[in-house]
């Protein structure tokens, strides 16, 4: 007879699902809102990165969240149907103009990638408070590394989108410049 009567996970249960539903409301009412929700990453950034820099430490955490975010843009950068895995089943991104037109779809969409993002450089500005996390080392070499890694993963994301062309970015819908209209204006002659 423990389990009858017993509701003492219920407060906590009821309280997390309406934190739940609260936090998937306002991240909803965040998706339009682009330029505000990367301008509010970029401030969350910012926050870890002075906290880094008057620190003076926490280097390998900083390392670890510079790794994840080039996996991150990788994953915004590249098509969900990747070409080459295609082209062994005979299917590819069109080449000629005949060729049926595929829209661009990222395999990581815009919203994951921020969320994933702004999660990350939350996650990495708790870890500072871990001194057990703050490991010794000579940043130089690790920045030194992260940018040859940077390059070489760019270089060959790059010469993927030239080889298959696509472009992974788009400024939008196309606006086609319709037929003028020429008004005409009948006068009336006496």
């Amino acid at each position: 007879m423990e389990g009858v009567g017993d509701d003492s996970g219920a407060p906590l249960a009821k309280w997390r699902s309406d934190f739940s539903r609260a936090f998937q409301y306002y991240l909803d009412r965040s998706t339009p809102h682009t330029l505000r929700r990367w301008l509010g990453t970029l401030v969350v950034a910012m926050i870890y990165v002075l906290r880094v820099y008057y620190l003076e430490g926490f280097y390998v955490v900083s390392y670890g969240l510079g790794i994840y975010i080039l996996n991150l843009l990788i994953g915004f950068l590249s098509p969900k149907d990747d070409p080459e895995l295609e082209a062994l089943d005979g299917a590819s991104l069109p080449t000629k103009d005949s060729d049926e037109f595929k829209p661009f779809i990222r395999r990581l969409p815009e919203f994951k990638f921020w969320y994933a993002l702004t999660k990350a450089f939350l996650v990495a500005f708790l870890l500072t408070f871990f001194s057990v996390l703050d490991v010794p080392v000579f940043w130089p070499i690790l920045l030194c590394y992260w940018i040859v890694l940077f390059f070489l993963t760019m270089k060959r994301q790059i010469l993927h989108m030239i080889k298959y062309k696509y472009v992974p970015f788009s400024t939008g819908k196309q606006k086609y410049a319709g037929k003028k209209s020429s008004a005409t204006s009948s006068t009336a002659t006496d």
